[in-house]
Parts: structure tokens; sequence; C-alpha cells
């Protein structure tokens, strides 16, 4: 891939993100509310396991907002992959899977935030920009 064009805040080129949602209303919304954040610089989706993994693939993407729940091999096989195959990229849970059993297990497997899809939804922006930020991207 060529070198990234964009340049975000502090000099820095902007991330590239990967949506993994099987609700297309939360990738739409989720679309909607980060092409703001201006350390994003490209956005892709994907609607399952085998989607995401072709995009991980084909593309360098820094930082993948996962649900947990998905048709086929879910989130959790996925963010198991992402360690595996792409450690240096970000995940960020979005679920409505919110119990301790389940952030602590996405904590575990190397998700770096746990956002509750049905409450936090607004607070993506800010958490996506603070990930971006972080050493590493």
């Amino acid at each position: 891939m060529g070198q990234k064009k964009f340049m975000a805040e502090h000099g820095r080129p902007g991330n590239f993100l990967l949506i993994v949602d099987n609700s297309l209303f939360i990738i739409e919304r989720l679309l909607s509310i980060l092409k703001e954040v201006q350390t994003v610089e490209k956005i892709f989706t994907a609607v399952n396991y085998t989607e995401a993994v072709s995009v991980l693939q084909k593309k360098k993407t820094d930082i993948v907002l996962l649900d947990i729940q998905l048709p086929g091999k879910n989130g959790l096989d996925l963010l198991k992959y992402i360690g595996e195959h792409y450690p240096e990229t970000k995940v960020i849970i979005l679920s409505n899977l919110v119990s301790d059993y389940y952030q602590k297990l996405c904590k575990k497997l190397g998700a770096v935030a746990f956002i509750d899809k049905s409450k936090d939804f607004d607070m993506i922006p800010e958490i996506v920009l603070s990930v971006s930020n972080q050493p590493g991207l």
C-alpha cells in the first residue's frame, strides 16, 4: 500500500480503521460519527469473520471496532486471529455482551478498550481518538 497522504494532528498519518459488525444500521451510524475523527483517514467495513479477515489481509488496518456477536465465527475468534497475525492492530470491542466475563476475556485476548454498545455509543469517537494517539500507531 502506498504512503498515507492524510496527515492528522501532530503531523502523523491518519489511521485506517475497520468496523466489524453484522448490523448494517450500526455500521452506518459508526461511519457517520467517525467521519469527524481527525486521526481516522480511511474506514473499511465487514459484516462477518470471513470478510474481516479478507480486509485485514488486503489493507493495513490500525484499529478495529469489533462486535463479539457475528454470524459464523464470532468476534472472539476474530480477536484471537488479529492478536496472532496483526499484533500491532489495536482492537476496540463494541458489544451488548458487557458482563465482567466478556470484558476480562477480551482484554486478556488483547482488546485495548471495551465499549457497551447500548449505553456508551456516543463515546466511540473519543475512544477511537484516544486509541489512535497511543504509541505504536
